[in-house]
């Protein structure tokens, strides 16, 4: 199966923009030989009518009589020197009968005498006309007139085909193509400026395929979006960085935290079987391999819970719950589960009943963890507060600790999969899905999880949940 071609995106856009340039000059050219070519035809006539007019007024001698003399040549010979014009007019002077008095030496004078009577007819004092051999002529008519009467006509002719002036049209040349070159340049620069950054990250973009994570772009770009598509990037390739190496420590932790209670249980039971021990120790073996059983089954019944919700198969069963009794009978169990020695819990509600369509038993859950990370979190006695706070529109539940806290750089950290702290490694086992898993089914119930704030003095994680419409 052949490719399709690709082009880079400066070419791509720089032959576009070149295109379009050239059309946009094209229709700008044409528009303006077109008005040149008009406003020349219409000067020219305004000249015309002018020179008909002063011969219209010295052609009539004070007789009234139309009287022919050499002063007619030189009116057209002078008009055309002091106004620089680079055509003479034909000129044409007929009575009131229509009859040819005068018409100057040119190739049509002889048709334009005869078409003369035809000419007078029309009512529009400027017209166009065709000749027999298909040349267009402009023309103009003054009458000659003597006590307010018509006793004749002046006719100027000229050759429509010569309208225009050449340095105009240089001048127009010259022009667009000045500016088509500064388009090209431009768009040339522009283009060239826009496409290296995108060139930098699709650079960079292969470069993460590759599996190398130290990248370089330009973060401090003036344009706002290209400094946000570099500072956006930089950060996925920075949290790319982040789930590689916690997938590598996740392999290796997931690994012997299933390893350890395996290897546990197989060195107690063999112990058991070859009779090493009996009694009462053997049942204390059998007890300690029991208890493994169940932490092995509890990490891998996490595991399962945990894709269960990260492909979306969450089952919630929403009904009304009065949160006040809902809270205190999840706290009140989880303390008989864990019997914790100089550890006090207690309860903030407000006097008035909280209700809320949830499930109790995802609650259960997300309080359960973290009562559970906060009892890990306060080496020896210390205490846990649960808040229930009222809102206009939400219900938060607080869980507060006084034990060590989040270290700041691990704090962006904790709501990620398989993540554990540097301390909690070292002295708590498990796989580092609590809090994230957490979060799913608060995102589930149609709420929020987060740490509202974490120092020395302890830890306060809140989740948010919507009342009862």
């Amino acid at each position: 199966m052949n490719k399709e071609k690709r082009v880079s995106l400066f070419r791509y856009w720089t032959n576009r923009y070149l295109l379009t340039l050239c059309v946009g000059l094209l229709v700008i050219g044409i528009a303006s030989s077109l008005w040149i070519k008009y406003s020349e035809t219409q000067q020219r006539l305004d000249i015309m009518r002018l020179m008909a007019a002063e011969i219209a007024e010295r052609v009539v001698d004070p007789n009234g009589q139309i009287r022919m003399a050499p002063f007619l040549f030189r009116i057209l010979d002078n008009r055309q020197q002091s106004l620089r014009l680079d055509y003479k007019p034909l000129m044409l002077i007929v009575d009131s009968r229509k009859k040819a008095l005068f018409d100057g030496p040119g190739p049509f004078s002889s048709e334009l005498g005869r078409m003369a009577p035809q000419l007078l007819k029309e009512g529009q004092e400027v017209t166009k006309i065709t000749l027999s051999h298909g040349d267009q002529m402009l023309f103009v008519k003054h009458p000659i007139q003597f006590n307010q009467q018509e006793i004749g006509w002046v006719l100027l002719f000229t050759p429509d085909k010569e309208a225009g002036s050449n340095t105009q049209y240089q001048l127009l040349f010259i022009m667009l193509f000045s500016l088509g070159l500064l388009g090209w340049g431009v768009i040339y620069l522009l283009t060239k400026k826009l496409s290296q950054p995108i060139k930098d990250v699709a650079v960079a973009a292969n470069q993460i395929v590759t599996g190398d994570y130290d990248i370089q772009l330009d973060k401090e770009r003036p344009e706002q979006e290209i400094y946000e598509l570099n500072h956006s990037f930089k950060e996925m390739a920075d949290r790319l960085r982040q789930l590689e190496m916690m997938r590598t420590e996740l392999l290796a932790g997931v690994t012997h935290e299933l390893k350890t209670p395996v290897t546990s249980i197989s060195g107690l039971i063999q112990a058991v079987k070859d009779d090493i021990v009996s009694g009462d120790e053997a049942k204390e073996f059998l007890e300690i391999c029991s208890k493994e059983t169940t932490r092995l089954q509890k990490m891998v019944e996490d595991l399962l819970d945990f894709n269960s919700f990260a492909v979306g198969d969450i089952r919630i069963r929403k009904e009304d719950q009065n949160m006040n009794e809902l809270i205190v009978e999840i706290t009140h169990q989880w303390r008989i589960a864990h019997e914790i020695e100089e550890l006090t819990v207690l309860i903030e509600k407000p006097e008035h009943p909280l209700m809320a369509s949830t499930d109790p038993l995802r609650v259960q859950q997300i309080l359960y963890n973290l009562l559970n990370n906060a009892a890990q979190a306060i080496a020896s006695g210390g205490n846990i507060v649960v808040s229930l706070v009222d809102t206009e529109e939400e219900i938060r539940i607080e869980v507060k600790d006084n034990g060590c806290g989040i270290p700041l750089d691990e704090q962006s950290l904790i709501f990620e999969r398989f993540f554990r702290g540097e301390e909690k490694k070292q002295t708590q086992r498990g796989l580092g899905l609590g809090l994230s898993f957490s979060r799913m089914i608060a995102q589930a119930l149609g709420g929020q999880l987060s740490l509202k704030e974490s120092s020395d003095a302890g830890s306060t994680f809140m989740l948010v949940l919507r009342k009862t419409i």
